[in-house]
């Protein structure tokens, strides 16, 4: 189920009527790159949570066949969503990606998977582990609105979501 890499601007250029009518959208440009995979595309999972990453991880802990989770931590730059451990979890499960709207932490760590990943910053203190939150449940992430099911694709370029897979 894993997508072929794709160019952000590209796939703008080439379809254009899909941004008009809203099938396509631009993440804000407000992430910071992640990862040692720097192209990622998949079906997108979702997960709603705030300053607490205990659904993050047991997302990551199922199988990823290529998929990327999209997180939406309320743009929290208090406390990091995703650490080293996690990153590590997600890459042995076969995750494409993670997109958070809020940190990470064990930036060195992040960057020796072989995963993509975006977030808004790095911050050194742990999430809490309330277990508080909603799987599966539409998220807006940098001005859009995602949804389970829908495809993300990131590059150094930019994040594109979309409400089906786009042709290389």
């Amino acid at each position: 189920m894993a997508a072929l890499p794709l160019a952000t601007a590209e796939a703008c250029d080439a379809n254009s009527h899909m941004i008009t009518s809203g099938e396509l959208r631009a993440l804000q440009p407000v992430f910071r790159v992640y990862g040692g995979r720097r192209l990622f595309a998949g079906p997108v999972v979702t997960v709603k949570v705030f300053e607490d990453n205990v659904l993050v991880r047991a997302i990551l802990e199922e199988k990823g066949q290529g998929r990327v989770l999209v997180v939406d931590g309320g743009g929290s730059l208090r406390r990091a969503l995703l650490g080293g451990n996690i990153a590590m979890l997600a890459q042995n499960n076969g995750w494409a990606g993670i997109v958070i709207n809020g940190c990470v932490r064990d930036v060195d760590e992040i960057n020796e998977c072989d995963i993509g990943v975006r977030a808004l910053g790095s911050h050194p203190m742990k999430s809490d582990k309330r277990g508080v939150g909603e799987k599966h449940a539409p998220v807006t992430v940098a001005g859009a609105r995602i949804c389970d099911g829908e495809w993300l694709y990131a590059d150094a370029d930019g994040i594109l979501v979309s409400k089906s897979e786009l042709s290389v």
